[in-house]
């Protein structure tokens, strides 16, 4: 047993230096003055530490601030969006009996194993006829379909782990199917929910060539579009303190949500791997 735990902890130590290493050494690095970041290692300046990464970011006029916003607002909606759509097809594919309805899901299934990259020409053509292009609503819409495969998929299997009987007392009580998805049904699928919307909320916010393809003004840059803006000098020098700087404001939002949704996170892949 002890020989056991040691593993355990020897494991979970390494585990653990392999994801927090390059975190810290990052935000380790947003502090450093972009010079002292280009320059070979020097024990005189290496730990010339300034917030003026951060202070040219927020104040220059690349418009970050601007493009955090508009970052939010895509990857909060498209959370949403997603969670509410997969939850209501979820429940079609978990108790309507159809004929067509295996079929449905199959090609659901199947259309994860297509990246949206493949399909990327025909979409912009689509959006772009339906004047959805340079629109944070249109690229809403985009990521919601992109991500809802995922999301049905889940939402499926969290539906068909909840017995039937008790949407049977429910109806027998008088409970009509919205009141029972919000009563009832919510408190046992929202492990599978807030998978979804984590899933989705990450994959917006920091997806970058979907929102490159589509959005063409400054004004509505997400935060991956901006940070590509983020150089200076002749011949497009790099400013990597700016950047580095950049990378760990978008890396926030993304631990803290994490942090918030772990543990339905794990128990909503759990419920999706175990029910098919």
């Amino acid at each position: 047993m002890r020989l056991k735990n040691t593993f355990y902890v020897i494991g979970g130590g390494g585990a653990f230096l392999v994801f927090a290493v390059p975190l810290l050494w990052a935000l380790f690095r947003s502090v450093q003055p972009n010079d002292v970041i280009v320059a070979a290692p020097n024990a005189s300046t290496f730990f010339h530490l300034t917030w003026d990464n951060f202070r040219t970011l927020i104040e220059g006029p690349g418009n970050l601030v601007r493009a955090v916003g508009n970052s939010l607002i895509v990857a909060l909606s498209t959370a949403i969006l997603t969670a509410l759509l997969a939850t209501f097809a979820g429940y079609g594919f978990a108790r309507f009996r159809f004929r067509s309805a295996p079929v449905l899901f199959a090609l659901v299934v199947v259309s994860m194993m297509i990246p949206f990259q493949a399909i990327l020409t025909p979409l912009y053509l689509e959006m772009n006829t339906l004047r959805l292009t340079d629109s944070l609503f249109g690229l809403v819409l985009f990521y919601t379909t992109v991500n809802l495969p995922f999301g049905v998929f889940v939402m499926r299997n969290s539906f068909a782990s909840v017995p039937v009987e008790l949407e049977d007392s429910a109806h027998v009580d008088g409970c009509g199917t919205f009141r029972m998805l919000g009563s009832v049904l919510r408190p046992l699928i929202m492990p599978g929910a807030a998978t979804v919307a984590l899933y989705a909320f990450l994959a917006a916010w920091t997806e970058f060539l979907g929102a490159l393809t589509f959005l063409t003004k400054d004004e509505l840059y997400t935060l991956p579009v901006a940070l590509v803006n983020v150089q200076a000098g002749a011949y497009g020098e790099i400013n990597f303190g700016s950047l580095v700087a950049g990378a760990v404001i978008a890396m926030i939002p993304c631990v803290v949500l994490y942090i918030g949704l772990q543990r339905f996170y794990v128990s909503g892949l759990a419920s999706g791997a175990v029910k098919g």
